[in-house]
């Protein structure tokens, strides 16, 4: 057997590719939608992907579930479990508690394992060329390592309504009679590490053991006590600020993401055609550099997503798909930084790239606007705003400040004052930029403090000795 995980470090993402390596056959799943490296995978190990599958209906990324099977023919399982509202709207075999996938001596069963969602499934894998017991469990965002999956998410970004209690107690059930009943010894392979806003306090360790978890994690003792008001408690407090772009996720996820295909490569534009497109309002531009090169200077209402590994993440906090369709163009230095800056943006569902220009020349240029420490005591801002998350805010902030999560940002104007001038931070600047200039693109007049909070701190320090 072979059993691959492909990491995603922009979202923290887990997928996993289990092949038969006597039959040839695959098996991928919580696939990403750009899907290149499973079909790499498939080839270099002499396979063939024939089918396709996911844990749940994901919130923080958009499911290659039918990207990969419209590529390769595969078939798709899904869950059918958590009743008549959480069924998904596409054509798929439904995987209940206890069904199976097989290839060749690979048994694959599906556990129903509710709590962060209701329809979700972990996957119990055995080796049959190797034992006839289990070895690995796929928890998806049931079980991490050192956490749990989030069972407020469906409040926080889905329009539920205190459905956090629910998912709560069936998170203490599904540990108690699914979880916990398994060997010590069974691997545990999670559908996430840590960084990912799917739980407060996940582990950078990408595997476990049941064992590990039921005697070293910190949920261990609730259950061992069968305190579950205790856990309820525990595991609801403290949990991040959900992004607002996870509601769209569920949405298209359910519905089934658009397949996209084969993709063209991404042309170099001409910057007189793009100025003028700009001048019609037809384009947006995405800045793709470092935060301190955009304040020397970038496009008139350009959004910064920087490229590297948090571009799928940004760019999700930065443009909303279901409500501005304009094709963006990015500002990148060459076509691979371009094309990869595109993957990521796919993950998210941000999928109309036009192309890419690798200067400014001939583009309206424009510099945004930034306040020092010092002068932010006698500036009159209408609204202080901290970008970061409630946790940090609670820790320490400017005063006077408000919290509102970058994540959040765009999706909440109406928190925001329409009149003045609007001060933004987040700890050193890179968050804060990301959202300033997807505010100044929504039409509010933004300044941004230099250094953000941590330079602030130092001033404030420097004024203190």
């Amino acid at each position: 057997m072979l059993l691959e995980r492909i990491y995603d470090e922009d979202l923290a993402q887990a997928s996993y590719f289990i092949g038969c390596q006597a039959k040839g056959e695959a098996l991928v799943v919580d696939a990403r939608r750009d899907i290149q490296v499973y079909q790499d995978l498939a080839e270099k190990n002499g396979m063939k992907i024939t089918a396709v599958t996911e844990t749940h209906i994901h919130a923080d990324y958009l499911s290659g579930t039918l990207e990969l099977a419209a590529a390769t023919d595969a078939a798709i399982y899904v869950s059918g479990e958590g009743g008549p509202d959480w069924q998904y709207e596409f054509e798929a075999e439904r995987l209940l508690d206890q069904s199976t996938i097989t290839l060749g001596n690979i048994t694959v069963t599906a556990l129903h394992t509710p709590g962060h969602t209701p329809e979700h499934l972990s996957f119990l894998v055995t080796d049959g060329a190797f034992s006839d017991k289990p070895g690995f469990l796929l928890s998806g965002d049931f079980v991490f390592s050192g956490d749990l999956g989030r069972p407020d998410l469906l409040d926080e970004a889905a329009g539920g309504t205190d459905t956090r209690f629910a998912g709560a107690h069936d998170l203490f059930v599904s540990l108690q009679n699914k979880f916990l009943t398994l060997p010590d010894y069974i691997q545990v392979y999670p559908g996430h590490g840590a960084g990912s806003a799917c739980g407060k306090a996940l582990g950078a360790i990408p595997s476990s053991t049941v064992g590990y978890e039921r005697n070293f994690a910190w949920w261990g003792p609730y259950l061992k006590a069968n305190d579950e008001a205790g856990f309820v408690e525990a595991l609801l407090d403290g949990q991040p600020d959900a992004h607002a772009y996870f509601g769209r996720m569920k949405r298209e996820n359910r519905q089934g993401p658009a397949v996209l295909g084969d993709r063209a490569p991404l042309a170099e534009l001409n910057t007189a055609d793009v100025a003028a497109d700009l001048a019609a309002d037809d384009i947006g531009v995405v800045d793709t550099r470092h935060h301190t090169l955009v304040h020397e200077g970038t496009v008139a209402g350009a959004l910064n997503i920087p490229a590297g590994t948090k571009a799928a993440s940004y760019g999700a906090w930065a443009v909303d798909p279901e409500t501005d369709q304009r094709p963006l163009v990015l500002l990148a230095p060459n076509s691979e930084t371009a094309t990869e800056m595109w993957d990521h943006l796919i993950r998210v569902g941000i999928d109309r790239v036009a192309g890419y220009i690798t200067s400014l020349d001939g583009l309206p240029v424009y510099v945004p606007r930034t306040i020092s420490p010092a002068d932010l005591a006698g500036f009159a801002a209408a609204m202080v705003l901290d970008v970061r998350n409630k946790t940090e805010h609670t820790a320490g902030h400017v005063p006077g400040s408000e919290q509102l999560n970058a994540g959040r940002a765009l999706w909440n104007t109406d928190k925001l004052p329409s009149d003045g001038v609007i001060v933004s931070y987040c700890q050193s600047g890179v968050r804060n930029s990301v959202a300033a200039s997807a505010l100044r693109r929504a039409g509010f007049d933004v300044v941004e403090l230099e250094g953000s909070y941590a330079g602030w701190a130092d001033w404030k320090q420097m004024q203190n000795a």
